[in-house]
């Protein structure tokens, strides 16, 4: 019939994400519950196994269902690609170098003692084959680099070390990938050649990736703000990610693994904070994307029937994790809360176990009715992984309980320092001589637990993330100090409490004349070059004890101040002349 419209299976589908977005999202945050889990019932709800088996009988149900998870695929990996990408934006290749210790150390040995627990319990407790174990023993010891980095984040101890065995075993994926088909029963006899292969075009396109985008990317991303076109600038992003990642996937690698160079190589430039607000919405639709696929494979009627073996593999598969986890970062010096906290978290399988048994299952070293069994596992422990993670941290806080505030003070108007390191406790010092409240903030328990012991009102909270700032009375404080020695981080602050508080007095602490510009650019009412004030001060204290009057010392203090000022307006281009110290006045 003309003019009939026709409603295709994508667009079916794209209808019931969107409504699910639109649903879950803002109902979730009503309750201050994580969006993930909701994602994932949504999945159960409108999957092939829950009210999608009903279309047959009910055929207008087809039209809030999603009946093959296939279709889904791509939109989930893309998901995955964006996360990893705005990961590598969060970071950078002088971070990602300090933590290589814990990347190849504590990594490599948690993927190893995992994996060879999990196969020697497979092989010798449960009778399987020696192949067979070893694929499950592995599969299961990924972690979900999708699901908890963005619950731990990746500045906090718990995150950098969650970073560092995730990275690791993103690294991993295609070697273990390769050892399975080498053991194959098909198996030919070429596979570890394969695997050498690999590896070699594989560090060879990330080397290009390297260079390329150190030259390239600035160019690319300039002429595309010149353009003042947000669409423009969408392209080239997404440009960027996707051309990374099938670089990468043509190389055999994980096409993840471009994703994260291309987020590294754009956070080495200038443009990094525009690229990663105008992603931010993909990444949270097509991680939502992804959720709903593991809920999509959950059988609630496969679960029932079953429910006694699988609950028992779940919790041993947590447990076994956990323990691990946490006894390697205690044996490498994390805190005991640190550990804990750790170890529950990461305890959950990974999408990355779906992708190894899906490939043991072709390679056939693992049979249909054993890879099914344990995929309702992962998916259940990735469903889960929300709740592990409050678990962990009520755990962390029971081994090491962490300072918080009298509730009696709350409620007061206070200068909030953010970092109680050495300059921060400074800071505090100060504001107490003159009677000013205060409170410290910092995501490292070792500092706080320190800072607390002598005296100082600080508490633990990661002030780059949440509500942590809204909490400590941001719209009320009289100004916010940001002491930390950490420049990207401390731009992106000065950042988001300039857009989010307009009239608020925000000192930022510079690492050098260029990092004050780049805060004062970002929108910091006084910025402090560390090395200019120390040798503002060394002069002063060598002038006075030589002999020279105090006057003309500090005359001549103000006018070296003058020059810096006028330089840092003309090299900083900024519309204002900024105050390298605040001016005194009435209190």
């Amino acid at each position: 019939m003309a003019g009939e419209l026709t409603l295709s299976p994508m667009l079916s589908d794209a209808l019931v994400i969107l409504g699910a977005a639109g649903i879950v999202i803002p109902v979730f945050a009503r309750f201050r519950i994580t969006p993930i889990i909701g994602f994932i019932l949504i999945g159960i709800a409108v999957g092939p196994y829950g009210l999608g088996s009903l279309v047959p009988e009910v055929p207008w149900l087809r039209y809030i269902t999603i009946t093959e998870a296939d279709r889904l695929t791509p939109f989930a990996d893309f998901g995955i690609i964006l996360l990893l990408f705005a990961i590598g934006l969060e970071l950078s290749f002088n971070r990602l170098w300090q933590l290589r210790k814990l990347v190849f150390g504590l990594g490599s040995l948690e993927l190893l003692i995992i994996g060879c627990v999990g196969a020697a319990f497979f092989a010798y407790v449960s009778g399987m084959g020696t192949t067979a174990a070893i694929a499950l023993g592995f599969a299961l010891a990924f972690s979900s680099t999708a699901i908890v980095l963005p619950i731990s984040g990746t500045k906090t101890p718990v995150g950098r070390a969650a970073l560092s065995m995730l990275l690791f075993e993103d690294i991993m994926i295609v070697p273990i990938i390769f050892i399975l088909g080498a053991l194959a029963p098909t198996a030919a006899n070429e596979g570890v050649g394969g695997l050498t292969t690999t590896l070699i075009q594989g560090g060879l396109v990330v080397l290009v990736l390297l260079v390329a985008g150190r030259f390239l990317l600035p160019k690319l991303f300039s002429q595309a703000a010149r353009t003042k076109n947000p669409e423009l600038f969408l392209s080239a992003s997404l440009l960027v990610v996707m051309g990374a990642s099938l670089a990468t996937s043509a190389a055999g690698l994980s096409p993840i693994v471009g994703a994260l160079i291309a987020g590294l190589l754009i956070a080495e430039t200038e443009y990094h904070s525009e690229v990663e607000t105008i992603m931010e919405p993909f990444k949270g639709l097509a991680l939502g994307v992804f959720l709903i696929t593991i809920g999509m494979s959950i059988d609630l009627m496969e679960i029932w029937a079953n429910l006694g073996e699988i609950a028992f593999a779940v919790v041993g598969v947590l447990t076994l994790k956990a323990i691990v986890t946490g006894v390697l970062l205690r044996m490498m010096g994390a805190r005991r809360s640190t550990a804990a906290e750790t170890g529950v978290l990461m305890a959950s399988p990974s999408e990355t176990t779906l992708i190894v048994l899906a490939a043991a299952t072709t390679a056939l070293v693992i049979d249909q009715d054993t890879a099914q069994f344990w995929q309702i596992v992962a998916a259940i422990g990735l469903t889960v992984t929300p709740l592990l993670a409050k678990l962990g941290r009520v755990i962390a806080r029971r081994i090491e309980p962490i300072p918080e505030l009298d509730e009696d003070e709350t409620d007061e108007s206070r200068t909030i320092i953010i970092g109680a390191g050495r300059v921060g406790r400074l800071v505090a010092d100060m504001l107490k001589v003159h009677d000013k409240h205060y409170v410290a903030i910092d995501s490292d328990p070792d500092l706080i637990e320190r800072a607390a012991r002598d005296g100082y009102r600080a508490i633990f909270g990661d002030a780059a993330r949440g509500d942590a700032l809204s909490r400590l009375g941001v719209e009320t404080a009289p100004a916010v100090v940001l002491t930390m020695d950490e420049p990207v981080l401390a731009q992106r602050l000065v950042s988001k409490l300039r857009k989010e508080h307009p009239e608020l007095l925000i000192v930022a602490r510079a690492r050098d004349t260029d990092h004050a510009a780049e805060l004062y650019r970002a929108g910091a009412s006084h910025a402090v070059p560390e090395n200019l004030e120390s040798s503002l001060q060394l002069s002063e204290a060598v002038l006075v004890d030589i002999g020279v009057a105090m006057g003309p010392v500090i005359a001549s203090i103000h006018e070296k101040r003058d020059e810096f000022r006028e330089m840092l307006e003309r090299e900083g281009q900024l519309e204002h002349r900024p105050k390298l110290r605040t001016s005194t006045g009435e209190a």
